[in-house]
């Protein structure tokens, strides 16, 4: 069960990429294991030498009763002093944030978070990948062609069997 945010990597460059605990309710676990969460806007901060991520939204439970949780709370992060202190250290610096990436359940059971420290991408970078993605003819309806072609059902694009 993997959660992505595809967006980050559009807005963003990366230069490091850790892996966080997240602190959980039990609803919002069981919410979190049908795949109902949504990375807009969300954006991780310190307080008090401890990181929080903001903005993540976490779809209520269908049948949670009473004790169901809030959608868009502040959820706290789980890393290692050292990893924290450098993340500190390089939050200070301008133009550096840290961005949830993909949550994800390991073997044990356990929801973690990764999370990448980056710098924000100016328009003209945005814009060039976009003219290389056009150039070399790699977008999201040709790599779905790719996928159907090399299958032996029809082709939903051209109707004709491949």
């Amino acid at each position: 069960m993997d959660i992505s945010n595809r967006k980050a990597y559009y807005e963003y460059f990366f230069e490091a990429k850790y892996i966080a605990g997240l602190v959980l309710t039990g609803t919002e676990i069981k919410s979190l294991r049908s795949g109902k969460a949504s990375f807009n806007d969300s954006y991780c901060y310190f307080n008090k030498g401890e990181l929080f991520v903001k903005s993540l939204h976490i779809a209520e439970y269908s049948f949670g009763t009473y004790n169901n949780h809030d959608t868009v709370r502040e959820r706290k992060l789980l890393l290692n002093k050292n990893e924290l202190r450098k993340l500190e250290g390089k939050t200070t610096e301008k133009g550096y944030s840290i961005i949830p990436l993909k949550i994800f359940l390991t073997e044990k059971g356990l929801f973690k978070m990764e999370i990448g420290l980056g710098k924000g991408k100016k328009i003209y970078d945005k814009e060039k990948r976009s003219r290389k993605e056009k150039q070399t003819g790699i977008s999201k309806e040709n790599t779905e062609f790719k996928l159907f072609s090399h299958s032996r059902i029809a082709c939903a694009a051209c109707l004709m069997p491949v």
